[in-house]
């Protein structure tokens, strides 16, 4: 029975702290988050723009030609492919337009291995590397904006990353799950002057220090992850610019929707082994709250999951609180449950709510058992390359403003 009394509490403190984690950090993020701005014209940096893709025929020469719009002197910018298994007649579009293409191959490929042999070629003439994914597209001022972060002192940058399609409830989901961890992740962190995340494109950064920090790294999975908690170690900051719009594509199937949740999972609890320890270390010794922060994150639940269990164990407390004796169990997952959703719900910008969030509430079952079967499928997901295709177009970002 003790047993069983441990095991009890070791889950409701288990769901109770992201619930207080998430939903401190939601409130805050209704706050909007006010970068100090320059007092002078900044100076304008040299950028590579740098769009790893493997296999993606079907979206990157359009990525590659979006990519050249933008209203920042086109001299001061590099649009550079890193192509990875492209067809011929691919490779072959890409070089009609004014931009670096350069090819690689790998055994196993990896978005590290792919940025950093792509780094070994290119001249060391840039001040700042803008990773995108090959399926980003961006606003036209995104360089601007991130110039004028770096200008500040920044030297790693984040922008806003959103949702390019809305065309299924798999992809309103998704896109919703972006914008709350925007929210709680990036501009809630920042109102307290910690960090915020990064995403894995849309994400800037000192040219020399990127080179040299990302030869370090190799991962298979998650290399913004890793790249993250080395970064916060060094006792870096992490800016957010709300208004750099990168619009990524979302998923729509639910199979691809367990794939890429199965890899995140796995890199998850992968990098909490690696690091929570070092991050607990630095934490009392040197005060480095941000990589503390991250690290912690790492053993919070998917945010389903979480949601799902939270809402389980209301169902079993009310059950054995009104049909078998009061307690004030039932009280405690009530709380719970009712933080846990409102701190999601809060973190949802309000253009989100439609009939089309409603339909899409309605898929939270489905994504619910989908995110608990990759769960069984985890092992190993952080060391095999898992590939998610796309297909959305601009086109897209215009239907869905």
């Amino acid at each position: 029975m003790i047993v069983l009394k441990i095991i009890y509490w070791l889950i409701v403190i288990y769901l109770a702290l992201p619930v207080l984690f998430l939903f401190n950090y939601s409130l805050l993020s209704l706050i909007p988050y006010k970068r100090k701005r320059a007092n002078i014209i900044p100076k304008q940096h040299k950028f590579a723009v740098l769009i790893p893709g493997y296999k993606e025929d079907a979206v990157i020469y359009e990525v590659a030609e979006e990519a050249l719009n933008q209203d920042y002197p086109k001299e001061l910018y590099d649009v550079v492919i890193i192509a990875d298994s492209f067809q011929p007649e691919t490779l072959a579009k890409l070089r009609t337009l004014p931009i670096k293409v350069i090819e690689v191959s790998f055994e196993k490929s990896t978005k590290a291995k792919a940025l950093n042999k792509t780094m070994s070629q290119l001249p060391d003439i840039y001040d700042v590397a803008l990773v995108l994914d090959a399926d980003n597209v961006m606003a036209n001022d995104v360089i601007t904006k991130i110039n004028e972060a770096y200008s500040l002192g920044y030297k790693i940058i984040q922008g806003h990353r959103a949702a390019k399609n809305l065309d299924s409830s798999f992809a309103i989901l998704d896109a919703a799950s972006e914008e709350i961890n925007n929210n709680i992740f990036s501009n809630g962190h920042r109102n307290i002057g910690l960090s915020s995340r990064l995403v894995g494109s849309g994400m800037a950064f000192d040219y020399p220090m990127f080179k040299e920090i990302m030869s370090t790294i190799d991962a298979v999975g998650g290399f913004d992850k890793e790249l993250e908690l080395k970064l916060l170690r060094r006792g870096l900051k992490i800016e957010y610019v709300k208004d750099a719009m990168i619009y990524d594509e979302k998923v729509s199937k639910s199979e691809v929707f367990a794939k890429q949740r199965s890899r995140w999972i796995s890199a998850q609890f992968y990098y909490f082994r690696k690091y929570f320890l070092s991050a607990l270390g630095h934490l009392i010794t040197k005060g480095n709250a941000d990589y503390f922060d991250k690290a912690f994150q790492m053993i919070m639940p998917p945010r389903l999951m979480l949601l799902g269990g939270l809402f389980l164990g209301l169902l079993i407390s009310a059950a054995l609180h009104f049909f078998v004796q009061p307690t004030i169990h039932f009280y405690i997952w009530l709380a719970m449950c009712t933080g846990g959703f409102l701190a999601f719900l809060l973190a949802i910008p309000r253009k989100f709510y439609n009939k089309d969030l409603l339909g899409a509430f309605m898929r939270l079952p489905k994504a619910f058992i989908t995110i608990l079967l990759a769960l069984f499928k985890i092992k190993g997901a952080n060391k095999t390359f898992i590939h998610t295709p796309h297909t959305a177009t601009k086109q897209n970002i215009e239907k869905d403003k």
